[in-house]
């Protein structure tokens, strides 16, 4: 049946690498469910009730996108989403229930976009060099992310230039060996190694007390926040920006996501085409709207499905697993809890070098390609946002191809595409 329905040894995998892939993929986001309801928590949703929002936010559309899919990706809160729900809730003084309202509408009108066919029109639109760049971009904004975790480069309390961190730190020691041990085990081409890597760092992690066993094995789920989404609330004209706003982020975002997820994984054909794109962005767009109905924020595709594809997941069985770990989360999360963030941060770092290896792909030869495919790289993760990377890319393809007399070369989307980033940016400003 499992056959049948994942087509598992037609895709070149086993049920066993599927489990383990799974297994990482989770290990490498799990992060969510405790960082969503921290940063939530400033709206004034209870913690607990957030945890279990999170948890079924991410379960459902992880599920579906396994089954109706047959792809390795997997979804949660996205932690971009969250931080500018809070903003715009504290800004303008609203409840979180409007704020979730506003949520709700940006993913149902994604939702439209996607039945219309303009979001597989716009991956249809990017030229196969900048779909490439913004896997490298990815790669290497999950690198600096685990490399955050790991304590190797910090933020500076005031300022925002990076600055390296300090071997003299328990923490940074205990990541590094992570990043020695699953390097090692990735070079002997054992199997599981990135899992196997949180395994053994989560130990490490134990013997030096940066790691402790939970007093609670056993939670039981409280859903108090579900259903509250104000959703007429938020179809007042007042709030028409900031549902754009959300929709341009969770748009390209997730665009970014898929595409890098999807290349790394070969899923992506040399025209750049991908079968079935069209029920993964279905499922995403809805996806948003029910993180949102779960008092969780906008649910999205994570770029840490990389992890799980690393370790060999290329069927939705792998999605399957994952959202099944989150389903028993729901009522285990204090032994979810238990791996810490150090523990993970060595995957992160060698899933950047994995879909870094895609920059092999990428044609340097033509300068109104290679330029703007290089500002995706590089404003991706100094800016910690896919869809600003994307944006600066897209912005310099069309100008450069304008001002060089080639208009014609530019796809309608493209040029549309960068004019709706440069207004975005603009209002930003």
């Amino acid at each position: 049946m499992l056959e049948r329905l994942f087509r598992i040894r037609e895709r070149g995998t086993s049920l066993r690498t599927e489990i383990v892939a799974g297994a990482t993929t989770f290990m490498t986001m799990a992060y969510i469910i405790f960082v969503n309801p921290t940063v939530l928590r400033a709206l004034g949703l209870p913690f607990d009730a957030t945890v279990a929002g999170t948890c079924i936010g991410a379960a459902i559309p992880t599920l579906a996108m396994g089954l109706f899919t047959n792809y390795p990706f997997a979804l949660a809160a996205g932690m971009g989403m969250n931080s500018a729900v809070v903003s715009f809730a504290l800004s303008r003084g609203v409840s979180w229930q409007l704020a979730m309202g506003v949520v709700v509408l940006e993913g149902l009108l994604i939702f439209l976009l996607v039945l219309v066919g303009l979001r597989e029109a716009v991956m249809r639109a990017i030229p196969m060099n900048l779909k490439r760049a913004i896997g490298v971009g990815i790669g290497l904004l999950i690198a600096l992310v685990g490399m955050e975790n790991a304590g190797w480069i910090i933020h500076p309390e005031k300022g925002h230039i990076l600055t390296y961190g300090s071997l003299r730190n328990v923490e940074t020691l205990i990541a590094t060996a992570g990043v020695a041990i699953t390097a090692v085990l990735m070079a002997w081409r054992i199997r599981g190694a990135l899992l196997l890597g949180i395994f053994c760092t989560t130990a490490i992690a134990f013997l030096f007390g940066k790691a402790k066993l939970p007093t609670n094995v056993v939670s039981l789920p409280d859903f108090s926040t579900f259903g509250k989404a104000d959703i007429l609330g938020a179809l007042s004209p007042a709030f028409a920006a900031a549902v754009f706003s959300f929709l341009i982020v969770d748009f390209f975002d997730t665009m970014g996501t898929v595409i890098g997820v999807g290349e790394q994984a070969g899923f992506v054909k040399p025209d750049g085409t991908m079968p079935n794109l069209r029920r993964v962005l279905l499922i995403d767009s809805l996806a948003a709207s029910w993180g949102a109905l779960c008092g969780a924020s906008s649910t999205t595709t994570y770029i840490e499905s990389a992890a799980g594809v690393g370790e060999g997941g290329r069927t939705g069985f792998t999605s399957v697993v994952v959202g099944c770990l989150f389903l028993a989360a729901l009522f285990f999360t204090p032994i979810v809890g238990m791996v810490p963030s150090v523990a993970t941060a060595p995957v992160l770092i060698l899933v950047g070098f994995l879909l870094m290896s895609l920059v092999k792909e990428i044609s340097f030869d033509e300068f109104e390609e290679a330029f703007p495919a290089f500002l995706i790289i590089i404003v991706m993760p100094l800016t910690l946002s896919i869809s600003h990377g994307i944006g600066y890319g897209f912005i310099a393809y069309t100008l450069i191809k304008l001002l060089r007399g080639k208009a014609r070369e530019i796809h309608p989307i493209m040029a549309g595409i960068a004019i709706v980033f440069a207004a975005t940016f603009a209002l930003q400003a």
